[in-house]
């Protein structure tokens, strides 16, 4: 995705027409046409306050990805009764089908009690709550896989 068509999703996102981000930023709505088919760029101090006027970090604004803000949006949004009530494996299974099918293959209570001795030195050496525990296993998991890849 250019930054122009970064610019104009962010915009779009926002809400705010051409017009009204011209005004906020002293510039013409021609010149934000521009910034947004690439045919010019906005110097940085524009960018700036166009990451304000928008919401978004300037990182997030230069490298804007409309469905990763929504995703981050609804995950915001939902509340704990309603991710209680989620089957995340029927959910991710939808995309991911071995986590529909492993627990005919794999030794679940092996792998359960070893990953819960983890779970325990995490949380007696840190300090952790619960959740935290978990949650921090979950990233370093994450971060193996993705160190593997």
């Amino acid at each position: 995705m250019t930054l122009g068509n970064r610019l104009f999703h962010a915009r779009k996102k926002s809400g705010l027409s051409q017009e009204e981000v011209a005004g906020k930023l002293g510039v013409s709505r021609q010149t934000i046409s521009k910034w947004e088919t690439d045919e010019t760029l906005p110097d940085i101090r524009q960018s700036k306050k166009m990451s304000l006027l928008y919401q978004v970090s300037l990182d997030e604004l230069i490298e804007f990805d409309p469905d990763i803000r929504e995703i981050q949006q609804i995950i915001d949004r939902t509340s704990e009764e309603t991710e209680e009530k989620i089957d995340w494996t029927k959910a991710w299974g939808r995309k991911y089908p071995i986590l529909l099918t492993y627990q005919q293959e794999v030794n679940v209570p092996n792998y359960a009690a070893r990953l819960n001795q983890m779970l325990k030195e995490l949380k007696e050496e840190y300090g952790y709550s619960e959740l935290d525990t978990f949650l921090v296993l979950k990233d370093i998991l994450a971060k193996v896989w993705k160190d593997s890849r």
